[in-house]
């Protein structure tokens, strides 16, 4: 780049560039690497490609991830990125700018979470203490950006999961955790705890979802101890680290926590009753759910994530001569219209997402679980 450009000139042009070409220009000059190293720049970078992530087991029970550019070629552009590897993942919690979390145990049972930035192949790890699926306890994990600081935040809960267990146990020894990347340690969060008679769904489908700041998760309110229950969302504000309560509909509610799923779409809340039936929380507003549509349950179609345009991803399940198989595809729910996305010998998907690229992660230390953008 011309030296008669002014910097600031420069700074505003290389913004503008693909993320692959500023990880290659990183190396041009000391320059330009530390205006792109720089912080500020990290944390305003947005990429100008929006991909779609579907993470599944395939026949012989290996983890894999197939990443699509979610634009007018799709689903041509295809790739596999390397996984970082921990010695055992158990789920993906979630994404939000450009990165996805995934969590797991090492060889001696210790819960371990990884930061991943596929974009630019780069991963943070850490451990995840006190992670409890026991009779007594459960354990639910989220992840998300602070919207405010651009720091990665990861929220623990653990809560009673037996009613039986209620009034014996007067407290919880950490009930709720906060990690930010920033400060690389776990502590208390500033704002309230989940009321104890709040139970969640230890599934994977449980597992927290970041939407604009937010962290969302469903859960139950025990009623009575006859059985009773109320289903519902608890919510944290990454900024703020306070929890609330939202009430949902009474067809929701009515449902079992363990048939509710939640997804980002594009900064909303969806809420999926039974995978088939496709509910929006408008504006952030609790009393504004809306039903958008239902996929018929005959049809064999379970919806697992969506893309950008709107139209749901769905798995199904059909017989063969060689055994159930598993389909990965694209419905357009208005025209019934279904489109394989080529995702061969799967035995279970476990998560669907898109996400932007960005460039969190490049300042952090080399000395990471996986570092392969360098």
């Amino acid at each position: 780049m011309s030296d008669n450009i002014p910097f600031e000139i420069q700074v505003e042009i290389i913004k503008r560039l693909p993320l692959k070409s500023l990880v290659q220009f990183r190396t041009v000059s000391k320059t330009w690497k530390s205006m792109i190293d720089d912080a500020d720049f990290i944390t305003h970078y947005s990429g100008q490609k929006e991909h779609l992530v579907v993470g599944f087991l395939d026949s012989v029970d290996m983890l894999k991830y197939v990443s699509f550019v979610d634009d007018d070629s799709f689903p041509v552009h295809k790739v596999s990125p390397p996984i970082p590897l921990i010695d055992y993942i158990d789920v993906t919690i979630g994404s939000s700018h450009g990165l996805l979390c995934l969590c797991g145990y090492d060889l001696n049972g210790r819960g371990k979470a990884v930061l991943w930035n596929p974009s630019i192949r780069k991963a943070f790890a850490l451990d995840v203490p006190n992670v409890v699926y026991a009779k007594t306890y459960g354990s639910v994990l989220g992840f998300g950006v602070c919207r405010e600081t651009t720091d990665p935040k990861i929220v623990k809960i653990t809560y009673i999961d037996e009613w039986r267990d209620m009034e014996s146990i007067s407290c919880i020894p950490y009930q709720v955790e906060v990690f930010t990347l920033s400060a690389g340690v776990w502590r208390l969060p500033y704002g309230n705890l989940p009321r104890r008679t709040i139970t969640f769904n230890q599934l994977q489908e449980g597992v927290g979802v970041a939407v604009n700041g937010i962290l969302y998760w469903p859960a139950t309110d025990r009623i009575t101890a006859d059985g009773k229950f109320r289903s519902m969302i608890v919510s944290f504000d990454m900024t703020s680290e306070e929890f609330r309560e939202i009430y949902l509909p009474d067809i929701l509610a009515h449902e079992h926590v363990d048939f509710l799923t939640l997804h980002n779409q594009k900064e909303s809340l969806i809420v999926l009753q039974s995978m088939t039936s496709v509910w929006i929380m408008k504006d952030g507003l609790p009393k504004s759910f809306t039903k958008l549509f239902s996929i018929d349950s005959s049809s064999s179609y379970f919806v697992r994530g969506f893309k950008k345009t709107d139209a749901p991803v769905v798995q199904s399940e059909s017989s063969n001569d060689g055994g159930p198989r598993i389909t990965v595809a694209v419905y357009e729910h208005d025209t019934k219209r279904v489109s394989d996305l080529g995702i061969n010998e799967v035995s279970c998907v476990l998560f669907v997402c898109t996400y932007i690229e960005s460039l969190l992660l490049l300042d952090q230390p080399s000395s990471m679980l996986f570092d392969a953008g360098n």
